[in-house]
């Protein structure tokens, strides 16, 4: 075979392999997610884990909140002026829409802004209207932010100094199962209808 050839040939196989290796890298929680965030393989988690935080009600909890039922769990904060009302404001809807299933459903926000975000602070946001019924807000120290993210591999960084700073964080929604294991990520321009079908075709799933 002419030098050129095999060369071109190596150089195909190299590609191959690196697509089947950023294809592995999707595997989260042990489920490698295809199409539509369906499960197509089993192995061992990498989303979800300990964590000891303290709810709206001025509670210590673990990560126990998320067993027996299924869970939206996201980061945000309060101060958030997008991303997080917009994501309620969906989970409203799909909440809504879910009828009769979304007694099964709990929906956990998560505080990346411990600094400003104190049980009352999210008790007050959180019963905001067009914001879901019943949503569990957490805090907690930086320390145990920072063990809760590493946990749910999500990403947040203070931006800013001073009473008008921010935080960049990472915008995905994960879907828990009644064992509190990952399920699948709902991302953040899916859309109400679309997230009803994923929630609902994982839950018949199991």
């Amino acid at each position: 075979m002419p030098r050129r050839s095999i060369i071109i040939l190596a150089a195909s196989c190299l590609v191959i392999a690196i697509a089947l290796a950023l294809v592995t890298m999707v595997v989260v929680n042990g489920r490698t997610q295809g199409q539509g965030g369906t499960a197509v393989a089993s192995g061992q988690p990498l989303v979800g884990g300990d964590f000891t935080l303290v709810n709206q009600e001025g509670q210590t909890v673990d990560q126990s909140i998320l067993e027996g039922k299924w869970s939206l769990v996201f980061f945000g904060f309060t101060y958030c002026p997008d991303y997080c009302p917009t994501t309620l404001g969906v989970l409203e809807r799909v909440q809504t829409e879910l009828g009769e299933d979304a007694k099964d459903l709990q929906i956990v926000f998560i505080s990346v802004d411990p600094e400003r975000d104190t049980p009352q602070m999210l008790k007050d946001y959180l019963s905001s209207d067009g914001f879901p019924k019943g949503v569990i807000g957490l805090t907690g120290t930086d320390e145990q932010i920072q063990q809760a993210s590493k946990a749910y591999r999500a990403y947040y960084q203070k931006v800013g100094e001073g009473e008008g700073y921010t935080m960049n964080h990472s915008l995905t929604v994960y879907l828990m199962g009644p064992d509190g294991k990952f399920r699948t990520a709902v991302t953040h321009d899916l859309g109400p209808d679309r997230t009803v079908k994923l929630v609902r075709d994982t839950m018949a799933a199991g």
